[in-house]
């Protein structure tokens, strides 16, 4: 009797020990993917990331938005007159220099309405340029290989009692899970910065039209700083990847399985919880709300 239960609880480990091997071999491998696409896709220019919807975002632009963008900067800059010639003591000090001046402003809002793609997509450029040095410098490899961290993992594994093996495998199974779930975390962040860059982009003639205004001026300065924190978002997440990659490092002193695991999940839960961190965190640098 007691023959037959050990070959039973053999084949039990054996079968454990296989379904825990096959879950931890492929269970980072998606996340290792997306986090290897970071450092590629978050250094893309709008343009370099997807032309077609760069082109199409650039055509609604200069076909619908401009057109409200001059109706505006009329308004703004009418406001403007009427207000710099009611300023000088109902009339009384009218300076014929506020009209040069008024002129000048006319032209440099005029100026700014149709370059407003030149000037946004220079925004973008410059923080493509920053990224692209810091990818050079810190980004290591930060992928996650949990057999090639565990040596002689399966021989380890047949040592432990059958009960440990059961909850190891519902571990494993469960991080798998979880693993899948933080991937696509990751796919929010990455590809919905690039859709909201777009979105934002495409109605940038109007805040840029009232730029040269005295009251409205605010409502251009708002969005020149969203810009900012949208493109220098992209550096935030090249340092969160680069703190990710330094911690995966050290799992490898980790000697226990589960440990291991869990240990890996939690550095996994860190970086997608600090990169849904870096967009509120770039627009409180650059006070953008």
């Amino acid at each position: 009797m007691d023959f037959l239960w050990d070959k039973i609880t053999e084949w039990l480990k054996e079968m454990l020990v296989s379904g825990i091997a096959s879950n931890l071999s492929g269970m980072f491998d998606a996340t290792n993917q997306k986090v290897a696409e970071i450092s590629g896709q978050i250094g893309l220019t709008p343009q370099a990331w997807n032309g077609s919807i760069f082109n199409m975002i650039q055509s609604l632009s200069e076909t619908a938005i401009v057109p409200i963008a001059g109706a505006i900067l009329a308004f703004v800059m009418t406001l403007e007159l009427i207000q710099l010639v009611t300023d000088k003591n109902n009339l009384n000090d009218v300076d014929t220099w506020m009209f040069f001046k008024w002129a000048f402003k006319s032209a440099a809002a005029v100026l700014i309405v149709t370059n407003t793609w030149t000037i946004v997509m220079g925004v973008f450029d410059a923080a493509q340029s920053v990224v692209s040095s810091a990818s050079g410098v810190i980004v290591s490899d930060a992928s996650i290989d949990i057999s090639a961290v565990m040596v002689d993992m399966e021989a380890r594994l047949m040592e432990m009692e059958l009960g440990s093996l059961f909850g190891l495998w519902f571990q494993s199974l469960f991080v798998g899970i979880t693993m899948w779930a933080l991937t696509i975390c990751i796919f929010i962040v990455i590809y919905g910065r690039m859709i909201e860059i777009y979105l934002v982009t495409s109605i940038a003639p109007i805040p840029m039209a009232t730029m040269m205004g005295k009251e409205w001026g605010g409502m251009g300065q708002s969005y020149i700083r969203s810009l900012l924190a949208l493109g220098f978002q992209a550096f935030l997440i090249i340092v969160c990847v680069a703190i990710y990659a330094v911690l995966v490092q050290n799992i490898a002193l980790v000697d226990d399985i589960s440990n291991a695991i869990w240990t890996c999940m939690g550095y996994t839960v860190l970086l997608c919880f600090c990169l849904f961190k870096t967009g509120s965190l770039a627009k409180s640098v650059f006070n953008a709300h």
